[in-house]
């Protein structure tokens, strides 16, 4: 199982919880959970007027394993307006734009997607269970 918490934060809110949304999904080969501005395909949906953040951003899927994956989808611009990290405990990694990295089976972590042009992220919390 795989669980998403996501807060949405601007400057003037920092460290605010409030209106945290969540979802999850068994490890099933295929199983896919996405995050961006679009309620028709995401699970986890961000105001519609943070436009750094592309309509369909963050696709979480079930490898045939069991395990995750996170992909920073390409949007329709060349040059995204946000960038992508991925916090694990001490560990920090920039997500490339068009860019998958694997999740840690068992573990926990956040993705933070930031915008490039004010002080606003969306942080999606993760939890793999084993």
């Amino acid at each position: 199982m795989l669980e998403l918490t996501m807060a949405t934060v601007s400057g003037a809110e920092e460290g605010a919880t409030a209106g945290m949304l969540m979802a999850d999904a068994p490890s099933d080969p295929g199983a896919v959970l996405r995050v961006g501005r679009d309620k028709s395909v995401c699970r986890l949906v961000t105001p519609e007027d943070w436009l750094f953040v592309s309509r369909v951003h963050l696709e979480f899927l079930c490898g045939p394993e069991g395990t995750w994956q996170v992909s920073w989808l390409r949007g329709s611009q060349d040059e995204p307006s946000s960038e992508v990290r991925l916090l694990v405990g001490e560990y920090a990694q920039q997500v490339a734009y068009g860019g998958t990295v694997p999740l840690p089976r068992g573990g926990s972590g956040e993705i933070v997607v930031i915008d490039r042009t004010g002080p606003r992220s969306v942080n999606v919390g993760f939890y793999h269970e084993m």
